[in-house]
């Protein structure tokens, strides 16, 4: 799978790790909608980092069709309640 972080560019990851991506986004999600700013911080980081960790950067000029679009590092909480939703950044 493709994976885009919003400022960052693509990896792809294998989707044997959707597992630990789906876990923290399930925290995330949580943490938006008690609007718990610090661990809110702390997860999307871990979300992101776990992208960088496990995934294989692209070229900059590679444009593959991301499955999943993450936001940056420097979103603000409302932001990214605003891409979550009702169901999270990783359909599942």
């Amino acid at each position: 799978m493709i994976v885009r972080i919003m400022g960052e560019g693509q990896a792809r990851l294998d989707d044997g790790h959707l597992a630990e991506l789906d876990r923290l986004d399930d925290e995330l999600l949580a943490e938006v909608e008690k609007g718990d700013e610090p661990g809110f911080r702390r997860t999307l980081g871990a979300l992101l980092d776990a992208v960088r960790r496990l995934g294989t950067p692209l070229p900059d000029d590679a444009l593959e069709p991301s499955e999943l679009i993450l936001p940056a590092p420097d979103a603000s909480l409302e932001e990214v309640r605003e891409m979550l939703g009702d169901g999270g950044l990783i359909p599942g």
